[in-house]
């Protein structure tokens, strides 16, 4: 994995085309990674932007930023509970209002949180970092397959992983035991390892499932970065995350770094630099082949893609 220095190849103001027309959905928008990208993006014209977050305050806030960066482009907060499916599926059919979409980056996301059941009743990291994504893509993919039919098309699905994703249990996704809290011997760990590898794997099989829709799908790794997501975790996790960085030799970047590797591939990246299915460490380098026979797993892949058309039916 890269250190800061080699985030140099790859300049999100210099390098992002024109976005013009472009209707953009960004999760998690209001902190982090994806305020960062939200605001990048501005910058490129785009004709549209939606976000989700829970906090409002903070939704406003960026809506009034993204307007000082280009007020000739509109924006919208979604307000959305990724703990709840029905939610999700709510926020998309109701605030969601264009006839296209071209980009769609899933940023959202959870990790080391104490253990938990969704109101659904899986357990929470799953719940937010996969199927509340799941949902999404499931309910925005009609309006993205229109837009991908449309000339000159380049529509964009991108879910955000992370190295923790070999943290997973040695069968990959433990499906028997999602709706329970999971705890036990590594369970924060199993829990958000389980998570992110399901960000790749569910990735690739859309790539399968939707081969002729010509939309590209990825999973990105954005890198070691000092998110709230990072900080705010507890003690012993800052410990074991810094043992794991000193041991890789790995840095802690900024926002501003740590977003250039999503933006790279929402906008970045050629449609056809982009490998469809792939994964992507930073920045835009595929590296499947760091996967392990369970991440490239077709079995498990079809086993986690008819668990979550299953849990998303009954909403």
């Amino acid at each position: 994995m890269p250190n800061i220095e080699e985030f140099v190849n790859f300049d999100a103001e210099r390098d992002i085309p024109s976005l013009e027309n472009k209707v953009i959905f960004v999760t998690g928008g209001t902190a982090g990674l994806g305020r960062a990208s939200v605001i990048a993006l501005a910058k490129h014209n785009p004709a549209y932007i939606y976000f989700t977050g829970r906090n409002a305050d903070a939704g406003k806030s960026l809506i009034v930023e993204v307007q000082k960066v280009n007020p000739s482009i509109g924006a919208k907060f979604v307000k959305m509970d990724m703990m709840s499916l029905a939610s999700v599926k709510e926020a998309c059919a109701t605030d969601f209002s264009h006839d296209r979409l071209d980009v769609l980056m899933c940023n959202a996301g959870v990790m080391f949180i104490p253990p938990g059941l969704s109101k659904d009743g899986f357990e929470n990291h799953f719940a937010i970092n996969h199927l509340a994504h799941a949902m999404i893509i499931q309910q925005l993919l009609p309006v993205m397959t229109k837009t991908a039919a449309m000339p000159n098309s380049d529509v964009r699905i991108l879910s955000l992983t992370s190295t923790a994703w070999m943290a997973h249990p040695s069968n990959g996704v433990t499906f028997s035991t999602l709706r329970t809290t999971q705890e036990g011997f590594m369970g924060s760990s199993f829990r958000y390892g389980q998570s992110k590898l399901a960000n790749i794997v569910y990735a690739a099989e859309l790539a399968r499932q939707y081969q002729d829709s010509k939309i590209k799908f990825v999973s990105v790794h954005p890198g070691a970065c000092a998110t709230d997501l990072a900080t705010t975790i507890s003690f012993g996790h800052r410990i074991l995350m810094k043992l794991i960085f000193w041991w890789t030799g790995v840095s802690m970047m900024e926002v501003h770094q740590g977003r250039l590797s999503q933006l790279w591939a929402a906008a970045g990246a050629k449609k056809d630099e982009l490998v469809n299915g792939g994964f992507y460490m930073p920045i835009g380098r595929l590296s499947d082949d760091r996967l392990d026979k369970t991440a490239k797993s077709r079995e498990l892949a079809e086993e986690l893609w008819t668990y979550t058309q299953d849990a998303l039916a009954k909403f």
